[in-house]
């Protein structure tokens, strides 16, 4: 937990520390990893590295690429995903808080693959904030916030489809849509009721590593109802971080009334795609969004500091062999025992990190 208690003008303040990574996209081969000879799963080992990040945060959010429906549904990899339980306990030992479900896979198994989730979630680890989903109209309707060392935090997910697979018919709230009406709604709730807004859209043009023209539209949809921090998922490669600043804030020197940080994607924290041939490094490269909010005494809320920090997705075949580490301490020697050489051989550390220098320029470390 952060507090700090005083600024250097002697106001005081609450801060609040989040961090979030990109999609868990549990392709087969990450699966097999984490079986062993038993056929018991445990996942613990893709997030040992980034641990001590992830549960030093006041809020640490994922993107569940994936439903978790459990066994009983079937563990599959693409094209229609499904993942076991356990997959969720290593979220919460990691030291996640809040867990983004509103995904292009989110109904690969149907009714009963959101049910299980929701059902695992509440049954297993109460704890963990769960948005994207819903058991009920209710639940749709209603606005997650978070409170945390003073300030209310809300969280907002949404995603741009479901690939092609429709809502369940008695259940047309299972999964939250890049609705318009709908978010502008709950941006307004959020601005009534909250002291700082984060959107989490599942949005863009998978492997392109740049924002589309429907990440733009959107951008200007959550900056018109308020929106403070944005941070995006699906594209399964890095894309740009952007301050925006609001001209009239800036002109009458109210710095942070109407700013807004985007994250157009954070790539892939965990995958092993079946692609191959140029771009395949690509994908092996995350971010984890590192952001700093601060209320002062007169109850302005706003970022104080932010960046992000590179991740690789370090893939080898046999049990627990697939690991996601910070950039900064992969070498080259590691690299060179990653497997996905065997589908893209221009991955290599350096590469990485041309990529990096490439989209983030100096907001990355």
């Amino acid at each position: 937990m952060v507090l700090d208690m005083m600024t250097s003008g002697g106001m005081m303040v609450g801060t609040v520390e989040i961090a979030m990574v990109g999609d868990v996209l549990l392709h087969t081969p990450v699966e097999e990893a984490a079986r062993n000879e038993e056929g018991e799963y445990d996942f613990d080992f893709i997030f040992s590295e980034m641990k001590d990040e992830i549960s030093g945060a006041d809020i640490a959010l994922a993107n569940q690429e994936v439903i978790i429906g459990g066994e009983e549904l079937g563990v599959s990899g693409y094209p229609a995903f499904n993942a076991p339980y356990e997959i969720g306990d290593a979220l919460t030992d990691a030291g996640f808080d809040v867990v983004c479900h509103a995904t292009n896979h989110a109904l690969d198994k149907g009714k009963k693959g959101i049910q299980n989730a929701l059902s695992y979630w509440e049954e297993k680890h109460p704890e963990m904030i769960v948005v994207g989903i819903n058991k009920s109209q209710n639940d749709k309707d209603e606005v997650t916030i978070i409170e945390k060392n003073g300030l209310k935090i809300a969280v907002l997910n949404y995603t741009y489809g479901t690939n092609g697979i429709p809502m369940p018919a008695d259940m047309p709230y299972a999964v939250d849509m890049l609705d318009e009406a709908k978010i502008r709604k709950d941006l307004e709730y959020a601005e009534n009721n909250a002291d700082f807004t984060i959107v989490c859209p599942h949005w863009g043009t998978e492997y392109r590593l740049e924002p589309d023209t429907n990440q733009e539209y959107w951008t200007e949809i959550f900056r018109e109802g308020g929106a403070d921090l944005v941070i995006g998922t699906h594209p399964h490669v890095i894309e740009p971080v952007e301050f925006l600043e609001d001209e009239m804030a800036r002109h009458t020197n109210n710095h942070g009334d109407g700013d807004m940080l985007v994250y157009y994607s954070l790539g892939n924290f965990v995958n092993w795609t079946s692609g191959t041939g140029e771009g395949v490094t690509n994908r092996m490269v995350g971010g984890m969004a590192k952001v700093t909010i601060r209320k002062g005494f007169n109850g302005d809320t706003h970022i104080s500091d932010y960046g992000v920090e590179a991740l690789v997705c370090h893939v080898e075949s046999g049990y627990e062999n697939v690991r996601v580490y910070p950039l900064s301490e992969y070498t080259e020697d590691m690299a060179e025992k990653n497997e996905i050489l065997k589908q893209d051989s221009s991955f290599s550390r350096d590469n990485c990190v041309k990529l990096c220098d490439r989209i983030w320029d100096d907001k990355w470390k």
